[in-house]
């Protein structure tokens, strides 16, 4: 099933691609930053952030991503706040997806032993200095099958910001659609494309998980 990639058309497959990785990338790593901040309100001894921790991740979990997309590029120029609708982009997927990177982080949190938070404080710690030195590291190791799934769908996500003027591999498809290609073949090809970034996504995630493997 071929694709015509002449007249440039090859490089524009390309760009879009990358364009894709980029966006996913970044978004994956303010996603992350943000998860793991939300997920130290939502188990903080501090009322007001665990409070502020949970409203956050109700809402915006259960906030659908295309919405998502339409606050940050059309409510926000109304507050006067203007920017590329690449960052647009980014912030609205590292929002939508750091709740949820948030819960897994959490679910994590979950599993370590009170214990082991009990003797880190015996030892003087704070809760920072627990959290970071004890829990997360314990908790990252039981959530990396999990997280991999939040991320591996990441990219797949990030194909709303084609609809938003952020060039990546859905804007591709409209482009040569418009110039009359065949949408089957197109379809293929962006399919393959996204199954390559996934698979690669999970091979990573898979090495980490056989890394980080406790043997039994």
């Amino acid at each position: 099933m071929g694709i015509p990639f002449e007249d440039g058309n090859f490089s524009l497959f390309v760009r879009g691609f990358l364009g894709t990785i980029e966006l996913s990338a970044l978004s994956a790593l303010f996603a992350l930053l943000l998860g793991v901040v939300l997920a130290a309100f939502r188990v903080s001894p501090v009322p007001v952030l665990r409070t502020f921790g949970t409203t956050w991740v109700t809402v915006f979990r259960n906030t659908p991503l295309t919405l998502m997309f339409f606050a940050v590029t059309f409510v926000l120029p109304r507050l006067d706040v203007h920017i590329s609708s690449f960052t647009a982009a980014v912030a609205a997927l590292s929002i939508y997806t750091g709740s949820f990177v948030c819960e897994v982080l959490r679910s994590g949190i979950n599993t370590v032993p009170l214990g082991q938070a009990e003797a880190a404080r015996s030892l003087g710690m704070g809760f920072g200095q627990t959290l970071g030195l004890v829990v997360l590291p314990q908790a990252a190791r039981a959530v990396i099958a999990p997280m991999g799934s939040v991320f591996i769908a990441l990219p797949r996500n990030s194909a709303v910001a084609g609809a938003f003027n952020v060039f990546e591999l859905f804007s591709v498809q409209k482009t040569l659609t418009e110039k009359g290609y065949d949408i089957i073949a197109l379809f293929f090809w962006l399919a393959l494309a996204y199954l390559v970034i996934s698979f690669s996504v999970g091979a990573v995630f898979s090495a980490l998980e056989r890394r980080t493997a406790v043997v039994r």
